[in-house]
């Protein structure tokens, strides 16, 4: 069986690219499209497969720049020839599913999220754009919303990462979609038996991640903070806050292990897709307070394995960290890791073999009239 793997694009390892590591996994011999690739952004995993790029590579600064060819990716897309494939997974959250394939194909779309900047998040980008930018955004969102929806009616099958993102499926593209958790390595974090006085927020440093709340609640309540990560938002933030609250930066991932053990819990207020880091931290053993909605919904257990605040706004995170604050010793290290062993690699795997599986020998049923049995060994 041929296989291909459509990505957006890769300059780093995010949550997106994490899960496309764990498909590489699943797929070894499987060829990679993408619009750009950064051979030294990615990880080695995803290195070792072939990678095949769309012209937006060719442009002036593609890895620096590749969201502004946004406009591009929908017609670099359709230049690739993907016949000879049985089977195609595109992984999206930016132009990825678009692909052209032949009847015989099977395409399962493996969907983080519809792209934010042209659905419910339009209005936050549109908002904080630039005047170039402002004033061509309204007619290009308007002609990639109709490709994008249009695109979805090439998909076989969607998968969501998320009950959020499959009701965000079902409203864009008026599909449905079977939710399987992306793969989160449990296995790399451990229980501390030292704890310390200070709270945690970690992960890229960008507006709609609310950090900013975080920053205000800490300066009110004069606690300690740690913020691990980087972004766009990162001075502005060191410009809000007080001495209380300590920037490391990036940092390596036995460092991020380290804290995420130690801290008294995590702090995170954006509304998420999935939401890998309270995963992470529950791992660790440690609470989570989150903003009660999207994949935090489907992560935490309210009073298990931490706190939700209803509103995204400082004080009402406050006030969740002081209930916090005297509910804390009912939290259970070893309750909260076990589980967030529910979002581990083995899961997806497991979970993700049996659905493609039984979708391919379907497929296979109605395009020749009989199934090929197809068995994926599970990665180790």
């Amino acid at each position: 069986m041929k296989v291909a793997l459509v990505h957006y694009w890769l300059v780093g390892m995010r949550g997106g690219e994490k899960v496309l590591e764990a498909l590489c996994e699943m797929f070894p011999d499987a060829d990679i499209y993408t619009h750009v690739y950064d051979p030294a952004s990615i990880s080695s995993t995803i290195n070792q497969h072939k990678v095949f790029t769309t012209f937006i590579q060719k442009l002036p600064k593609s890895k620096a720049l590749y969201q502004r060819y946004l406009p591009l990716m929908p017609t670099a897309l359709e230049q690739l020839d993907l016949r000879q494939y049985d089977l195609v997974i595109s992984s999206e959250s930016g132009p990825a599913k678009g692909v052209l394939i032949s009847p015989h194909t099977l395409h399962i779309c493996y969907c983080h999220t519809p792209m934010r900047y042209l659905w419910d998040m339009y209005p936050d980008y549109l908002a904080s754009a630039g005047k170039v930018t402002k004033a061509l955004m309204p007619a290009l969102t308007h002609y990639l919303r109709m490709w994008d929806q249009l695109s979805a009616n090439r998909v076989d099958h969607f998968i969501s990462n998320s009950k959020f993102i499959a009701k965000r499926i079902a409203k864009h593209y008026r599909r449905s979609a079977d939710v399987i958790y992306p793969p989160v390595d449990t296995q790399s974090f451990a229980i501390s038996d030292t704890q310390d006085d200070f709270y945690l927020m970690l992960g890229q440093l960008v507006k709609y991640k609310r950090c900013d709340l975080a920053i205000e609640a800490f300066n009110q309540l004069g606690k300690p903070l740690v913020v691990i990560g980087y972004g766009e938002e990162l001075e502005s933030l060191k410009a809000l806050a007080g001495t209380n609250i300590k920037f490391l930066g990036r940092q390596p991932f036995d460092v991020m292990c380290d804290y995420y053990s130690r801290c008294r819990a995590l702090i995170f207020p954006g509304e998420e897709d999935f939401g890998i880091v309270p995963v992470e931290a529950m791992a660790s053993g440690r609470p989570v307070i989150a903003y009660g909605k999207g994949g935090a919904l489907e992560t935490v257990v309210d009073g298990v394995t931490g706190l939700f605040f209803e509103e995204q706004t400082a004080t009402s995170l406050i006030n969740a960290i002081e209930r916090f604050e005297k509910v804390e010793g009912q939290f259970i290290p070893e309750k909260i890791a076990s589980h967030a062993q529910t979002f581990s690699r083995d899961e997806f795997f497991k979970k993700m073999s049996t659905f493609i599986e039984e979708k391919f020998q379907k497929h296979q049923e109605d395009i020749i009239g009989y199934s090929i049995p197809l068995t994926l060994s599970l990665h180790e």
